[in-house]
């Protein structure tokens, strides 16, 4: 990825108006208990973070960002279309599964780093909260036999939000996202409400 050097004077005080880049693994929780855990699942995510400084250091900021996500999700679940509804069943078979999703994402954070205007190795930690808008999904199906996709299923939750850390040192800075309403709304299983949530855990790079 790329080196950073991401502070920019302004008199006695700096921001950190920035590019990012982050790549994560990604795993569901709060899944159906009938559901086994779901594959290997990555995401992508790049966008711009407009810095506003908070103290006479600079040390302390707030940020407000712009950003595209793309999440690959093997989710555990297949679908069936009965009378132009869609109806969730448990795939526990090894059918491969996978949820394609692309999204606009809105994230603001509080920011701390040990840094100063001359500076460009030091620590960080940001905390924050992540909006995220669905543009598009794709839930895809298949197994030796037969192929399934169906694109912009109703019951995906077109507004998603999460809780954020990111901490780290230089250049590499470790972020979670921790999502806090499930990605389906108005779903069951057997009955039972299906609670799907989001976790990505990886890294996030960021540039001038």
């Amino acid at each position: 990825m790329v080196g950073q050097k991401d502070s920019l004077s302004l008199g006695n005080k700096y921001a950190e108006d920035q590019v990012y880049f982050m790549i994560s693994y990604n795993q569901l929780f709060n899944q159906p208990t009938t559901v086994k855990r779901s594959g290997f699942s990555y995401g992508l995510s790049a966008g711009f973070m407009k810095d506003q400084i908070l103290n006479k250091q600079g040390s302390v900021s707030m940020a407000l960002g712009f950003g595209y996500n793309f999440d690959l999700l093997n989710h555990g679940l297949t679908i069936t279309e009965d009378n132009n509804d869609i109806i969730f069943n448990a795939d526990n078979s090894g059918i491969i599964n996978e949820l394609l999703v692309h999204n606009l994402e809105f994230p603001f954070e509080l920011r701390w780093r040990g840094s100063d205007a001359q500076t460009y190795k030091f620590w960080r930690v940001y905390v924050g909260v992540k909006a995220s808008y669905n543009l598009s999904n794709n839930f895809k199906f298949s197994d030796q036999d037969n192929s399934f996709s169906y694109r912009n299923v109703s019951s995906y939750t077109s507004w998603q939000y999460g809780l954020t850390l990111s901490a780290g040192y230089d250049v590499f800075t470790a972020h979670m996202y921790y999502g806090l309403n499930p990605i389906l709304k108005n779903t069951s299983l057997n009955s039972v409400n299906i609670s799907s949530k989001i976790m990505r855990i990886g890294l996030i790079f960021y540039l001038l």
